[in-house]
């Protein structure tokens, strides 16, 4: 396919917005000094779909307790299939203790929490 460059018209791949978005996410892991499967992280984006793309909802806000109460129930419990047990809170705390950055990425934060708990099974 010819895709456009700067330099003009060449052979080459495209590369989609969610490619370029898990790029970004890779380097982030990476800073963090966490190995990245790429098939895993592209799943784990796949499957927040459209809410990768509006800016508020790309973000967890951990200092906000409704928040991570809702990334525990709605992530850890529903979607990894995890018992509501104290050793969620701990797994949470973990994450936001490694991923110190003000704008946490949601796909890197879930990321974190599947790697955490050895979940990447539910991705696979």
């Amino acid at each position: 396919m010819l895709v456009g460059t700067p330099s003009g018209l060449e052979w080459g791949r495209v590369v989609s917005k969610l490619d370029e978005l898990v790029e970004k996410y890779a380097e982030e892991l990476t800073d963090l000094g966490v190995p990245v499967n790429k098939p895993i992280l592209r799943a784990v984006a796949k499957g927040l779909g459209r809410t990768l793309y509006r800016a508020d909802a790309a973000l967890v806000a951990a200092a906000d307790r409704r928040e991570v109460e809702r990334v525990r129930r709605n992530y850890l419990i529903k979607k990894l299939g995890l018992r509501d047990t104290k050793r969620l809170d701990a797994g949470l705390e973990d994450v936001i203790e490694l991923y110190t950055k003000r704008r946490k990425y949601r796909v890197v934060f879930y990321y974190l929490l599947a790697r955490r708990f050895r979940r990447f099974s539910v991705y696979r």
